[in-house]
């Protein structure tokens, strides 16, 4: 595959001074008056042409000061980053935006700080001002306009632009739904049309959706990359050990799919539908999913949980004890059977479970065990009447003469 990007050992050190004096001593004195941060610590990946790749990390990780790096807005303490086209930023909002112009005038300022030329700008400005979705709005003041209005617009002259390498950095999080799906389809196909992406987000269903491939940060440092499932499992590990003072927690196999302080631990998962011996289940079926638990300790309140993904790794489906306010209890050195029975009225395809052994109502909260891909089944028919996707919402249809004039 054809290299689009080349991070190499790049560092980026920060001076911090209590104030501009001090820095105006050292000027002087040539004595130290300041503290180094280093937000960037020897990172070095490559992407490739066509290929998505996915960046996550806990805030301070370093995500944004390599984007910003790789898209020439900072420069690197050292290291050196060879890009092989054009690169397009989607950064903080607001960025090459003159909020005083109207929205019509920054496509020709935005669009030429980020490459492009006047002809460019002139022939995809009315594409531009169509996709963004502005109305009459894009005559108006930038300054009037609303975060989510002026994510519309970046994100709608950055996907026209025609980049080799797109850079998106959370920006799909600020505005409606609606528009975050057009501009999450618009990215799918842009990467079919071989352009590679580089996407930075917390919605980790979005990164297992969009990403070949995904890298973690921490402190600075690039701890893991690989495929997303894999990652964000790290990721969920290391999300549990920031609320760790002990460090109990540990990661039990290379997969990084089972962690936990193991206390108490989750045996088996099975699932089971009412009409089957079998995990081949119809949908709309009675099914029991069953977790067998060990305690070693004795302790109250706990939560054990569920989630059902789907074969892209999207979330179906989840909940738990703590949600359903049913009260959990263990005793040491025994064991325990958790069922949670309900019809799946999903959609024709395969599964997995992922289950959860903690406290309060997330596994950030002293997590016992989470055991990622526990099991897995397949809807393969379906119990009722036909429907298309992922859900059945059995819904009631009415219909009856209007009689009114028009």
């Amino acid at each position: 595959m054809k290299k689009i990007l080349e991070v190499k050992n790049i560092t980026k050190i920060y001076k911090i001074y209590k104030s501009n004096f001090d820095r105006l001593k050292e000027i002087f004195t040539k004595k130290i008056y300041h503290k180094e941060f280093i937000s960037n610590n020897d990172i070095s990946f490559e992407l490739f042409e066509g290929e998505t790749l996915g960046i996550i990390g806990t805030n301070g990780a370093g995500k944004s000061t390599i984007l910003k790096q790789i898209a020439g807005v900072i420069t690197p303490t050292s290291g050196e980053i060879i890009r092989h086209g054009r690169v397009t930023a989607l950064l903080e909002l607001g960025t090459g935006f003159n909020p005083e112009m109207t929205g019509y005038e920054n496509i020709f300022l935005n669009g030429t700080l980020i490459g492009m030329t006047q002809k460019e700008c002139e022939e995809k400005a009315e594409t531009i001002v169509t996709f963004s979705e502005l109305g009459d709005y894009i005559y108006e003041p930038i300054k009037t306009y609303s975060s989510g209005m002026s994510m519309r617009l970046a994100f709608s002259i950055a996907i026209y632009s025609n980049p080799q390498i797109l850079i998106v950095d959370e920006a799909l999080s600020v505005g409606d739904a609606h528009f975050a799906v057009k501009c999450t389809k618009a990215l799918r196909e842009r990467k079919e049309q071989n352009m590679s992406i580089i996407y930075v987000s917390h919605d980790l269903n979005s990164l297992k959706l969009l990403c070949d491939r995904v890298i973690l940060l921490n402190k600075g440092k690039l701890v893991e990359q690989g495929n997303p499932e894999n990652i964000i499992n790290s990721y969920n590990f290391l999300i549990s050990k920031l609320n760790d003072s002990e460090e109990k927690i540990v990661i039990k196999d290379v997969d990084n799919n089972s962690f936990g302080t193991f206390d108490i631990e989750i045996t088996k998962v099975t699932i089971k539908g009412k009409n089957s011996d079998s995990n081949i289940i119809s949908s709309g079926e009675d099914a029991t999913i069953e977790i067998n638990i060990s305690s070693k300790i004795d302790i109250k309140n706990m939560t054990v949980g569920i989630m059902i993904r789907d074969k892209f790794g999207q979330d179906i489906f989840g909940t738990n004890s703590f949600h359903k306010k049913v009260e959990i209890n263990f005793e040491k050195e025994k064991s325990y059977i958790c069922s949670f029975s309900m019809p799946l009225n999903i959609g024709i395809g395969k599964y997995s479970i992922t289950t959860a052994v903690h406290s309060e109502d997330t596994h950030l909260e002293n997590c016992s065990h989470w055991l990622d891909n526990a099991c897995s089944f397949e809807i393969a028919g379906i119990k009722g009447d036909m429907f298309v996707g992922l859900c059945r919402l059995e819904p009631k249809i009415d219909i009856k003469r209007d009689d009114k004039q028009i």
